[in-house]
């Protein structure tokens, strides 16, 4: 469950690792085949999603803002090459925050399948909050 007792002047919101799983476990995701994080807010989640579905579970490395979330570029940015099969495969995109969507649809349109979105804050097909504030999640 979330603190928000636990909040300082910077309005930040601290996580808890055991609310996020059970949010998680309620989601019906459907078909998955496979669960693609988005490197690094997206590993965590995207970890314990792909072993909760018992499917198989790659990174892809896209930048676009850096650790204080601002802009670094235009556009979001493949920083390495995606080096398995996406081709009719059912996948599950994972990132920890999408506020504007740029990072999801990016990596959307280079998955070029039916791709389904997650993300623990924001907008996304799948999504377990939508807090204006900064988020502490419990594995930073």
């Amino acid at each position: 469950m979330e603190n928000m007792n636990n909040m300082n002047n910077m309005n930040k919101i601290n996580l808890d690792f055991n609310g996020i799983i059970k949010k998680i476990k309620q989601i019906d995701f459907g078909k998955v085949d496979s669960v693609v994080a988005i490197s690094r807010g997206g590993i965590v989640p995207g970890a314990l999603i792909a072993n909760l579905l018992k499917v198989d579970f790659h990174i892809i490395n896209i930048n676009f803002r850096d650790d204080c979330h601002n802009e670094k570029y235009d556009t979001p940015k493949l920083l390495n090459k995606i080096d398995f099969d996406t081709k009719n495969k059912n996948i599950l995109l994972v990132d920890d925050v999408s506020r504007t969507g740029k990072t999801l649809n990016f990596a959307k349109e280079l998955l070029n399948t039916n791709v389904r979105t997650f993300v623990i804050n924001g907008t996304a097909d799948y999504s377990l909050y939508d807090y204006k504030e900064c988020l502490i999640f419990p594995w930073n």
